[in-house]
């Protein structure tokens, strides 16, 4: 590893740091991802506390605060409480996160009090367990992220090799087990990726905080991708991301890996879900204004072209036929007028010649919307679907929109409305 020393511009401990970073971005990414989408994110937060009094007892049987040892205690204890919590999930009476909440509580209440002893017990070589707590990257060693990347590797393999078994249990526990597929492996599987990915972030992130790495880079994948493995890939580059520049900017500033790592996590699974396109709640909020924007303005055209088009009439007259009020009327003049469809002088609005020809593809639509409520049935489609008002042949192809369209020609009730 002294090639990277000499590779990256940083002194050895930060390049150190900054590996063991990239090593629980990644693991946890894919890792976290599967936990997401089982919806047992929380497993791992308890599997990380848990893993707590496992460091505890291992530092009181050998006497030693070795990380080699402390390291098979935590994964112990941490194995321990995953299989707890599967045992837990199966009882009929007990819900999943009451199952998790019980070994979330009670494994990490005995691993402060085991800290709390030894604490109190004056050994001079317990100093620096309570950084299991909230991590200490600055104690990594080149050992340390010898096994992180070993680790690392042993997941990655686990879940290349058993996709197609993750992927289904994932999405369809019931048909999974209805198929023969081995479901309570697949959970086993999960767990103990779980584990793993709390052994390799203890040191870094420690118990307290590895949940956000576990959720966040899942969770800000989930707003660009809907598969599962361009999701792995892309949740494992975020956690990578998420950890190396946590590292760095901790490092750079002088302040604890594990909060820095922790809050460019949130940050970046914030504004993922707010910000991402098709799919973010800023999105989704421009696209609901735009669409109430567009059925205003429908709206408004069908209602001053329904008697007299070429007519002037009074904002205050078009708001009292529409039962409107008088402003939701203005903002939506405002918006015909900037498009090109209005016309507003003296208090007066009049359509123009393309406001007109709008308002009757307007008319148009509405009449072909009916038409496919009233005779849709009638279509035969080969397939279930509900069109979109707005592009009624669009949806339903242009054979079957003329056909509708001759259905309601025939339609005496139809033909009394155009």
């Amino acid at each position: 590893m002294n090639w990277l020393y000499d590779l990256l511009p940083l002194p050895g401990t930060t390049v150190l740091v900054a590996l063991g970073a990239l090593a629980l971005g990644i693991t946890a990414g894919v890792v976290g991802s599967l936990a997401v989408l089982q919806q047992r994110s929380l497993v791992g937060d308890a599997i990380a506390h848990a893993a707590l009094p496992g460091i505890a007892v291992a530092f009181i049987v050998s006497g030693a605060r070795d990380s080699a040892t402390l390291t098979i205690g935590a994964v112990i204890a941490a194995a321990v409480a995953a299989a707890l919590i599967l045992r837990l999930q199966r009882t009929p009476r007990l819900r999943a996160d009451a199952a998790i909440g019980v070994v979330l509580a009670g494994a990490f209440s005995v691993g402060v009090v085991l800290l709390t002893w030894i604490t109190g017990s004056g050994r001079g070589d317990q100093a620096g367990l309570e950084s299991y707590l909230f991590g200490q990257a600055s104690g990594i060693v080149e050992s340390d992220v010898t096994l992180s990347f070993t680790l690392m590797a042993i997941a990655l393999i686990a879940v290349i090799v058993l996709t197609r078994i993750l992927r289904a249990v994932t999405f369809d526990r019931t048909f999974s087990a209805a198929a023969g597929l081995p479901v309570r492996f697949a959970e086993a599987a999960s767990a103990a990726l779980l584990v793993i990915a709390v052994v390799v972030g203890l040191r870094m992130v420690g118990a307290i905080l590895m949940v956000v790495m576990l959720i966040a880079p899942a969770v800000a994948a989930r707003q660009f991708v809907t598969r599962l493995s361009p999701m792995l890939a892309l949740s494992g580059l975020i956690g990578a991301v998420v950890g190396v520049s946590g590292a760095l900017a901790s490092s750079a500033a002088g302040v604890p890996t594990g909060p820095v790592i922790a809050l460019i996590g949130t940050a970046t699974a914030v504004l993922a879900v707010l910000l991402a396109p098709h799919r973010g709640v800023a999105w989704t909020a421009r696209h609901r204004m735009r669409a109430r924007s567009r059925l205003r303005r429908t709206e408004l055209l069908l209602a001053l072209d329904h008697a007299q088009p070429a007519a002037p009439r009074m904002p205050d007259a078009v708001a009292g036929d529409m039962g409107r009020s008088v402003r939701w009327v203005r903002r939506g003049l405002g918006s015909l007028q900037r498009a090109g469809l209005a016309v507003v002088a003296n208090d007066a609005v009049t359509l123009t010649e393309a406001g007109r020809r709008e308002a009757q593809r307007a008319r148009e639509a509405v009449l072909a919307w009916s038409a496919w409520i009233e005779h849709g049935w009638r279509l035969g489609l080969p397939d279930a679907r509900e069109p979109n008002p707005l592009d009624l042949a669009g949806s339903l192809g242009d054979e079957m929109a003329a056909r509708l369209a001759r259905m309601a020609r025939e339609d005496p009730a139809h033909a009394a409305v155009r």
